[in-house]
């Protein structure tokens, strides 16, 4: 357990510590800052999660049905929970909860699975399944379902703009049958009004808003690189072992870079140790894994102790890195999302080890 948290946990905060002091000494410009997310969340990260998926196999997922219902369901139903209740209790947009549910709503399976995983239970097939569904189903599944998100609150956020806009304008052209109006101020409030609707506005054209957000959410990098791995593994398609190496290279970046930005986005908002942020690590450390455990001792999972412990420590990892960066890359719910990555991550090192002890002790 002292490896784990020397190995893993230590490691990452650090990092996070440092990316936070290189933005507060501005060693970082918010262009180079902003290139170091893109570089991420549209290369590094989709390759990383390219070369894990294709990893698994269509044998792995039908090995264990029971294991992979609860993981797909439940992941899903956690991460929706979230994003509900953040839109629920903090009142947030739904760009904003999108993204809290990508934070709290999913763990960093990714970055911390095999990490912490494997020193516990061992590097077996039982805990390469754990990780690969539940890796499969936060990048396959999760993440498109929050960029469709993102999308869909971007585009009723460009008509709410388009029609207050025009409301105003014609607001304007009625009163001047009245009223006298200065010119240009006239015209200062028409390039005002301008700029929001095209500042907010991918085209300036009106589209359908649940179609267009799809599709913008599937042009993500992070989005197709994941389904075309899952369509490589459901198809049968194996990928030979001498193309790793390729995405490899660049994928090693991912975490470092991610843990970095992640401190770097901390250092650009004002720390809050709010009840958002405590809620959220609540929500993402101890109520998903207690979610999972309880759900899968009523479908009968309490025989192997092992397994269910394996389930339950995978869904109970920090926040999913990829959540910050695409939070740092669009400018959204940036202060708490920061803050939640950061107090949780700090905090797994003491509930990691209450789930190692309560798991036995529940299924006992």
């Amino acid at each position: 357990m002292i490896n784990i948290l020397v190995d893993d946990i230590v490691p990452i905060i650090v990092i996070m510590a440092l990316g936070y002091i290189c933005g507060k000494f501005s060693y970082f410009d918010d262009d180079q800052r902003q290139g170091l997310n893109k570089l991420v969340l549209n290369i590094a990260l989709p390759a990383a999660l390219f070369v894990s998926i294709i990893k698994s196999t269509r044998a792995m997922l039908a090995k264990d049905a029971t294991l992979t219902a609860i993981s797909f369901i439940g992941v899903i139903v956690m991460f929706m929970v979230s994003y509900y209740l953040c839109r629920l209790l903090f009142h947030h947009s739904i760009q904003e909860a999108s993204v809290c549910a990508l934070i709290a709503g999913s763990p960093t399976i990714g970055f911390l699975g095999f990490a912490v995983l494997d020193p516990i239970y061992g590097n077996t097939v039982s805990t390469n399944l754990v990780i690969a569904i539940i890796s499969i189903v936060v990048n396959v599944v999760t993440i498109p379902i929050g960029m469709y998100l993102i999308n869909l609150g971007q585009a009723k956020d460009r008509a709410k703009l388009s029609v207050q806009a025009e409301n105003a304008v014609n607001a304007k052209v009625n009163a001047k049958g009245d009223i006298t109006l200065d010119p240009a101020r006239d015209a200062a409030t028409d390039k005002t009004a301008e700029l929001m609707v095209h500042g907010t506005s991918n085209t300036g054209k009106n589209r359908n808003g649940n179609l267009q957000a799809l599709l913008d959410a599937l042009k993500q990098p992070i989005c197709w690189a994941s389904l075309l791995a899952i369509f490589l593994v459901l198809v049968g398609i194996h990928v030979p072992s001498q193309v790793a190496p390729t995405f490899d290279l660049i994928a090693k970046a991912n975490s470092g870079v991610a843990v970095l930005s992640a401190g770097l986005a901390l250092s650009t908002v004002k720390f809050s140790l709010g009840w958002e942020t405590i809620w959220n690590t609540f929500f993402r450390l101890i109520l998903t894994p207690a979610v999972f455990l309880g759900v899968a001792l009523l479908c009968g999972m309490g025989g192997d102790m092992n397994k269910i412990s394996m389930l339950v420590m995978a869904v109970a990892l920090p926040p999913a890195f990829s959540g910050i960066i695409i939070s740092s890359r669009y400018n959204i719910y940036v202060k708490e999302g920061a803050s939640t990555t950061a107090v949780a991550t700090v905090a797994f090192a003491a509930t990691c080890l209450l789930w190692i002890w309560l798991v036995p002790f529940c299924v006992g």
